[in-house]
């Protein structure tokens, strides 16, 4: 019986592999390569370095009480695993902090002002 290869050497095998998910906020970001004292290769995400949208990109929403920002991710984009992307149009550094406090108004990004869902958005 063959041996599992570990899934990054698996994906550095396959030419344009990424370790993300497609509906993840990581998908198409850049990957490094860190090499350890012992010539490991460790791979990383890149930071992501977000240009504030445009007013023309975002429509505000006030919170309601009991309100999440996963929930707000269904109504808008339909899928709750794009919460991030309501994360990245906010300057926030926890989401759970965008629905604390109900009459705030938060920002919701419009279709365009991360295409495909992907937080690849147009700068």
């Amino acid at each position: 019986m063959a041996d599992i290869e570990p899934y990054e050497n698996a994906l550095g095998a396959i030419p344009g592999a990424h370790p993300y998910s497609r509906g993840s906020r990581y998908h198409d970001a850049e990957i490094g390569i860190h090499r350890q004292a012992g010539g490991t290769e460790v791979r990383y995400a890149k930071r992501r370095l977000l240009p504030s949208l445009d007013q023309q990109e975002t429509q505000e929403h006030v919170v309601g009480g009991g309100e999440r920002v996963d929930l707000l991710a269904q109504r808008y984009f339909g899928e709750p695993g794009q919460w991030w992307q309501i994360a990245d149009a906010n300057p926030v550094l926890d989401p759970r902090e965008l629905t604390d406090e109900a009459g705030r108004v938060i920002d919701i990004p419009l279709a365009g002002g991360f295409p495909s869902g992907r937080g690849d958005r147009r700068v």
